[in-house]
């Protein structure tokens, strides 16, 4: 049986001030994989000027950028931790969130990713919260960019 995921609660007023402050993006999950939604949505977020800070623990890098193991080998601030990880793993993930030298001011759980006790553990940490989106959907939604598409045999 699926759970329902409730929605976040967020307004596009409060979603465009995440997307339009944030300048570095750690993505947990990040792929090597062109065909995956984690490896194009952070290629787009590049493309739109954001730093992303890969973290995947069986890479050296990616688009020559160095992959981190986990989020606390992470020494810079990062405004958004964006998650590309089964809901499983999301209270791992949140626990070293909170563990990392700079505490983000977002977590951002992509689509059909969700774990309420994360959430409130995260959310009583004072960061924002934002579940079962896509952060490339959303930017182009409250922005009107248009997403990139996978390349591969979409060409």
């Amino acid at each position: 049986m699926f759970e329902v995921i409730p929605p976040d609660g967020l307004s596009d007023d409060e979603l465009g001030r995440i997307l339009s402050e944030a300048r570095r993006i750690a993505v947990v999950g990040f792929s090597r994989s062109p065909l995956k939604p984690s490896h194009y949505v952070p290629r787009f977020l590049i493309k739109q000027g954001y730093e992303v800070l890969p973290v995947n623990p069986n890479v050296e890098s990616i688009f020559g950028l160095r992959s981190h193991k986990s989020l606390l080998e992470i020494e810079v601030p990062v405004d958004i931790v964006d998650v590309f990880r089964p809901s499983s793993d999301i209270p791992q993930i949140a626990e070293h969130t909170l563990s990392m030298r700079f505490k983000p001011k977002v977590f951002w759980m992509q689509e059909g990713i969700y774990s309420r006790e994360a959430a409130e553990i995260l959310r009583d940490n004072g960061i924002i919260v934002v579940w079962n989106r896509c952060i490339m959907k959303e930017h182009n939604r409250l922005f009107g960019t248009k997403p990139l598409i996978p390349m591969g045999r979409f060409k």
